[in-house]
């Protein structure tokens, strides 16, 4: 199966934390790969999880605990460009297949942010400048293509004084 890649790095952040996180602060994490020999499916939130795989005739279905108590916002970049500062990434969803030659990736996480979305983006925005990532801006949203070819957009949405809002990375 192409996709069993997934599955050591996917056990090693099960066991991974870097400190212990309040209830309601868990990262609810879904992965969804699919390839044509079978897929893998991993669902977590802050009481653990699922992760099943499957295909060929043969099918896993493990229980793991606290999978979500992770360092995520610390690891994402997009072209190295992280989130603004003091973000918190609160959901990650990731549907992937490789069936029949055709590779697609949708990637979401949902966050949020400690500045209101107006500042949020400009912070954004100057940072893929830095990098040389060009950026079109429509109001709070940022969309671009990464060095990869991925076309991405990243919303920012008012939540009181702050912002919260989803980063989308598409690979098709």
């Amino acid at each position: 199966m192409r996709l069993a890649f997934l599955i050591p790095p996917m056990m090693l952040l099960a066991a991974c934390g870097s400190e212990e996180k309040k209830a309601g602060e868990a990262t609810e994490v879904s992965i969804n790969a699919e390839g044509d020999g079978g897929g893998i499916r991993i669902k977590a939130d802050q009481d653990g999880g699922k992760i099943k795989i499957g295909g060929d005739g043969a099918a896993i279905d493990i229980d793991i605990p606290d999978f979500v108590d992770l360092d995520i916002e610390s690891d994402f970049d997009i072209d190295g460009v992280k989130l603004y500062p003091g973000s918190k990434v609160t959901k990650v969803d990731v549907d992937a297949s490789d069936k029949n030659g055709v590779d697609k990736a949708t990637v979401k996480l949902g966050f949020t942010s400690p500045a209101a979305p107006k500042v949020a983006a400009d912070w954004m925005a100057g940072e893929f400048a830095k990098k040389g990532v060009k950026v079109t801006r429509s109001g709070d949203t940022l969309a671009g293509k990464d060095k990869d070819g991925a076309d991405f957009r990243i919303n920012f949405g008012p939540d009181g004084n702050t912002a919260k809002g989803e980063v989308v990375i598409t690979k098709v």
